[in-house]
């Protein structure tokens, strides 16, 4: 009974010191790495024990003092390893938490702005049908030119909004994770003949020349071919929209080691390089104006470019722009197949 009395002041003592130090400590070190602020937790708590029974054999150096330094030694050296790297565990589970969570209202950012451009991209060609379709029905055009024209007019934004909303279901499976592709070897010579032929019409009306700089010999690339003529479609009919008449859109085919590298080359005169890391955004126009111009049949919600680094990603490839001569310079790389 006596002991346990001699003892008691000495343990209170000793929590207290613990306590205030670990605070002490955790307030010094708050800025520090989890690592650092889980070594603290451990060693002082064993610190505290040490000093305790020193205070307690009356700062005599005792059998029993040895062994329990010896013993708080050993604990100290398996449990530190330990907490270091536990530390370190929950400091890169915390990033990528936060990474996750920036991530998530990144998405809900662009979901939020998506729903604003489109909404505005959906109005301009509804209110232009309505009021075009009342005029019509109302009999306030009755010249068979006029009437022809309208029915012309309500036939291209009809097509617009089918396009609009074809790419937002493509943009939509693409983001949630619904596009599953069958990859195979694809002939890039196929391919990229293919969307030339699909876009030659639109290039010859805007009096822009689509120009083909083959390589050595066409290479087979691994992916979808529907998907792949799309990235190149959607990648043509962008340069044609903002090249100038007159100039010409160079499409370049190369073999770089293992990869198979496709360049489209317009004349666009140049983007500032402040939105060049946006091109590829959900929407994004630049500074051109939002509003579809009824001349050009191929404007649509500005999905293009983000579905096609979506289709890219998929196919384990990358896409990037560049300025580049007297426009921009799109390069897409992908993957050759392994063809026996």
């Amino acid at each position: 009974m006596d002991d346990l009395l001699h003892i008691l002041p000495w343990a209170a003592l000793a929590c207290v010191l613990t306590t205030m130090i670990e605070l002490v400590v955790l307030r010094l070190v708050r800025d520090r790495p989890a690592e650092v602020m889980i070594t603290v937790l451990v060693v002082v708590p064993i610190l505290a024990v040490l000093i305790f029974v020193v205070m307690i054999s009356g700062f005599m150096f005792t059998p029993q003092l040895g062994w329990t330094a010896i013993t708080c030694s050993l604990i100290a050296v398996a449990v530190i390893p330990t907490a270091v790297v536990l530390g370190r565990r929950i400091t890169r589970r915390g990033i990528q938490a936060e990474a996750a969570r920036a991530a998530e209202r990144q998405v809900d950012a662009s979901r939020r702005e998506l729903v604003a451009w489109v909404s505005h991209d959906l109005r301009t060609p509804l209110s232009g049908i309505r009021a075009m379709s009342e005029a019509l029905q109302d009999g306030v055009v009755t010249d068979p030119a006029e009437v022809a024209g309208y029915a012309g007019r309500i036939s291209a934004e009809t097509d617009r909004l089918s396009r609009m909303v074809d790419d937002l279901f493509e943009l939509s499976k693409i983001t949630a994770g619904a596009l599953k592709l069958t990859y195979r070897p694809v002939p890039l010579e196929d391919t990229v003949s293919q969307a030339v032929d699909a876009v030659s019409v639109t290039a010859v009306r805007r009096g822009v020349a689509l120009e083909v700089d083959p390589p050595v010999s066409w290479p087979t690339v691994s992916g979808s071919g529907p998907e792949l003529d799309r990235v190149l479609r959607n990648l043509l009919i962008n340069a044609v929209r903002h090249t100038p008449d007159g100039e010409s859109v160079m499409i370049i085919a190369r073999v770089d080691g293992g990869t198979a590298r496709v360049t489209v080359q317009d004349g666009c005169g140049g983007i500032p390089e402040a939105e060049l890391p946006r091109v590829f955004e959900v929407g994004f126009r630049g500074g051109s104006a939002r509003t579809p111009g009824i001349d050009d049949p191929q404007t649509g919600a500005g999905l293009g470019l983000a579905i096609v680094r979506g289709l890219v990603e998929l196919h384990r490839g990358t896409v990037t722009v560049r300025n580049h001569g007297p426009g921009c310079r799109f390069e897409v790389t992908l993957p050759l197949a392994l063809v026996p």
